[in-house]
């Protein structure tokens, strides 16, 4: 039904779209060329160059694809498309136009190298990603910060949805990962009609901002009782030779040129990084590295050099200087005005060593960018995901804290689903899940994207990707990436 309606959308869109006529003409043929019409032998890339506002960057080849890194002419603001518009990367990873495609975004930049993410090897398509608005170079110039929302991203996807979908006809499934997952969650909420499936990793939902005491039990029973302790005790360590350590930290200033204008003092960045240091560890390590020569197993007498490198390897002390955050202002902007962020306790920490505690996202932000919190954006999106999910897979890690606050679905939710891959990090895919959660999601992600064979649909076990795992293309390592940021 979702598919037989997009048709008819789609139909309507053209009919009442200046150019409809050729634009419908190049929709018909696959890549390969068949079919008929004038489009039926064009290259992809001048079918995609012949789309209004799109302009190649680059081409950059790879056995068995087309990839194109492309900018997109976007309006500032959607409402008002006539104030002023920008360039925004996109990325076109093109295997045949008569493939499904997957549109991803990470929620940050977009990569200008060939990948694939694991629903596009799945079900073997095209795969368009998106760079998010405001993240340099997709940034409006000026940048008017408060048409920096989830609306106006999601909006930004359906643009290039529309734009594409003449181009790639066949199902299509959004996806991304964390603060991606999110957007992908974000983008279905206000555009249901545009997607046939959603697969949404790692997606935190912190629905009241005020109330963080997930985090706090999820802290107090993660991996096992040896390996809290021992990086409690880490943690706590840096904080007891913050004097020390200081001075190691104003060498590193001094000899990168490091600055403190945004957060304010050394000190404060100091102790930012410190206690990110725990959640670092399990946003990307598994509970086997607790065991490595990276964590002192006698946090009271290693040297002050174990201590630092530890926290720098795990948190990074570059995380809250200026140079750190001016790339991530987009997300604690966001962070700040609706997505929110968590505050977490720390009993092993005597008062006397925290002095600023888990700092607001507007200590991230420059003080020239004004923010004000809107509560009721999360506690819409979700009553909207737990009331009309359709089509929606939300993958969480077991040791991710950031899957410690989860989507989660209500009685109304149709064909939607909720996994937590076992002992998983930040990482989490749908190949970590257990054997019949693993085949029931690569099932149901090939039924939406409309290449489940006879034998899938008859019996999920036999569900398995379509495309070979390609170690070049679909290798993504659980980047560490300093600060704690989805």
């Amino acid at each position: 039904m979702r598919k037989a309606f997009r048709s008819l959308l789609a139909l309507a869109v053209l009919i009442g779209t200046p150019g409809a006529a050729s634009v419908a003409v190049a929709a018909q043929p696959a890549a390969d060329g068949t079919g008929s019409g004038p489009a039926a032998t064009a290259d992809i890339k001048d079918r995609l160059l012949a789309i209004p506002g799109m302009s190649l960057v680059e081409e950059k080849p790879y056995t068995g694809y087309r990839f194109f890194v492309l900018e997109y002419t976007q309006p500032v603001d959607h409402r008002r498309p006539s104030k002023g518009t920008f360039q925004q990367r996109i990325t076109v990873l093109h295997k045949d136009t008569s493939r499904p495609t997957v549109f991803y975004t990470g929620g940050y930049n977009v990569s200008t190298n060939p990948s694939r993410r694991e629903p596009t090897q799945i079900v073997d398509g095209n795969q368009v990603s998106m760079e998010y608005r405001f993240f340099t170079p997709s940034r409006p110039d000026p940048a008017d910060w408060s048409k920096l929302d989830i609306w106006q991203a999601a909006s930004d996807q359906h643009r290039i949805f529309e734009a594409l979908k003449p181009l790639y006809p066949e199902n299509w499934i959004s996806t991304g990962g964390s603060k991606g997952g999110m957007t992908a969650t974000y983008y279905e909420r206000f555009y249901p009609r545009d997607m046939d499936g959603v697969v949404a990793y790692v997606a935190p939902n912190d629905v009241n901002n005020k109330e963080d005491s997930a985090y706090d039990r999820f802290f107090a029973k993660v991996g096992t009782e040896e390996c809290r302790d021992r990086l409690n005790a880490v943690q706590r360590e840096a904080l007891v030779r913050r004097a020390p350590l200081k001075e190691r930290y104003e060498e590193l200033v001094a000899a990168e040129g490091y600055t403190f204008n945004t957060v304010g003092s050394l000190d404060r960045a100091y102790e930012a990084v410190v206690l990110d240091y725990v959640w670092g560890f399990w946003q990307y390590s598994t509970l086997a590295d607790c065991d490595s020569d990276l964590i002192p197993a006698d946090a009271k007498n290693a040297t002050d050099e174990q201590i630092w490198t530890s926290v720098d390897t795990i948190s990074g002390f570059s995380a809250y200087t200026d140079q750190g955050l001016s790339t991530y202002t987009p997300y604690y902007y966001q962070a700040g005005t609706q997505l929110g962020a968590p505050t977490i306790r720390f009993p092993h920490i005597e008062k006397k060593y925290i002095r600023y505690g888990y700092q607001p996202p507007r200590n991230f932000v420059p003080r020239d960018i004004p923010m004000k919190f809107q509560p009721d954006a999360m506690r819409r999106i979700d009553s909207w995901v737990r009331n009309n999910a359709d089509h929606m897979l939300f993958v969480n890690g077991e040791n991710d804290p950031w899957s410690a606050e989860p989507f989660r679905l209500g009685k109304k939710a149709r064909d939607s689903y909720v996994f937590t891959a076992p002992g998983a990090n930040h990482g989490a895919n749908v190949a970590g899940l257990v054997p019949a959660e693993r085949d029931l999601a690569t099932a149901r992600i090939l039924e939406w994207a409309g290449v489940a064979s006879a034998a899938v649909q008859a019996d999920p076990d036999a569900a398995q990707p379509l495309a070979r795992y390609d170690a070049k293309l679909d290798r993504h390592d659980n980047e560490r990436e300093p600060q704690l940021r989805p």
